[in-house]
């Protein structure tokens, strides 16, 4: 189960049925839940806690130094969850202080060939990030959220739950839950409708998309109508839209209709 060629370091924590091929590297500070298989060529680092029933490909380099040039060794994480897929030469890197010193994986993601986790990123359960999606520091996925392929996402970027960016895009701006965006600059295209009715009932979906119009597509101020819709509405969905609209930082990429 563990290859004699692997370099594991002692206070490594390996759990029950952990699978570690040929030349990977396994720092002091991991721990690593069973069922986990790690293919040859891995290396973990750092502080760095995998949970259960993960399978991590060959060449992957998890909890490596976040590449921030205000990082000066402080004791810092990478926390992953549990029965992620995490594919050839992806680079997932803790947290800093700044930050929260923290960088937070669920579980039960797929994150395909090259993708980039940055310090202090965190994502939630069940999303997708297609070969080459970069996240920069201190971005936030929820939950079923899908990032297309070679799309980078600018730092302090939130994306919702069950949102989608489409592939080769580059995001600079916070996307909404249910929402599909796409282009460079990315902006909304409309609900992710294919996301939701695998999912959702039909009166929620009516729901989402009557309050998408109302603020997206009627020429009203964006923050109005998110507070208005909060006033009104008792859909649980529409409510978490317009929260994630109202608490927006780097604010939503929207065509404006005159």
């Amino acid at each position: 189960m563990i290859s004699p060629l692997a370099i594991i370091e002692d206070g490594a924590i390996i759990g029950d049925n952990v699978e570690i091929a040929p030349h990977c590297f396994i720092s002091a500070q991991t721990t690593i839940g069973e069922g986990t298989t790690i293919a040859h060529g891995s290396c973990i680092y750092g502080k760095t806690t995998i949970g259960k029933n993960n399978r991590i490909f060959s060449h992957a380099v998890l909890g490596s130094a976040p590449q921030d040039l205000k990082f000066n060794g402080e004791d810092v994480e990478l926390i992953i969850g549990d029965n992620n897929t995490i594919r050839e030469f992806t680079l997932f890197n803790p947290g800093t202080e700044g930050g929260g010193s923290i960088t937070k994986v669920g579980n039960n993601n797929l994150f395909m060939g090259y993708v980039h986790l940055g310090h202090d990123v965190i994502i939630g359960d069940n999303c997708i990030l297609a070969n080459c999606a970069t996240l920069a520091g201190h971005v936030e996925m929820g939950n079923n959220a899908v990032i297309g392929g070679m799309t980078p996402i600018h730092q302090f970027v939130k994306i919702g739950d069950f949102a989608m960016v489409g592939g080769a895009s580059a995001l600079s701006q916070d996307i909404p839950p249910y929402c599909m965006a796409e282009g460079n600059r990315a902006t909304l295209r409309g609900l992710n409708l294919t996301g939701l009715r695998r999912h959702s009932e039909r009166e929620d979906i009516n729901a989402l998309k009557s309050a998408y119009k109302e603020l997206f597509e009627m020429g009203k101020p964006l923050q109005d109508v998110a507070k208005e819709l909060l006033e009104t509405t008792e859909n649980a969905y529409v409510k978490n839209l317009c929260t994630f609209i109202t608490n927006t930082k780097r604010g939503i990429p929207f065509e404006r209709k005159n």
